[in-house]
């Protein structure tokens, strides 16, 4: 069983920063890739950043420049700077790793940016 833990989420004004963080544990053996999502309100879910298991990323084009995803290996925690945030970066965002054919996703932490 795998099972992603997302933290770090918040309220924060635009041109703030938050950093969100997502701890995998369970039987996941090598480094798999993985990747940030997020679904706003009444919108579906979109991908903001993957990371491959070399350490390669990429990132929708709303987030480049802004956005930085990272993982901390030893710690089975990957990562999520996020910079310069404006109101519609508001979402829910999810982690999610695909292990031996199965996708998990994380529970979701809640991202609001307003003044």
């Amino acid at each position: 069983q795998v099972r992603l833990v997302e933290s770090g989420g918040g309220l924060v004004q635009p041109g703030g920063s938050l950093r969100l963080s997502c701890a995998a544990s369970g039987s996941i053996g090598s480094i798999k890739p993985m990747g940030w999502y997020r679904q706003p309100p009444g919108k579906e879910r979109e991908l903001v950043a993957s990371i491959t298991s070399l350490g390669s990323t990429s990132y929708a084009d709303s987030v480049k420049g802004r956005f930085t995803i990272y993982r901390d290996i030893a710690k089975n925690t990957m990562y999520l700077q996020m910079n310069s945030l404006k109101p519609e970066d508001t979402a829910v965002y999810y982690c999610k790793l695909d292990v031996r054919g199965i996708t998990y996703w994380g529970q979701g932490t809640q991202v609001t940016v307003s003044s």
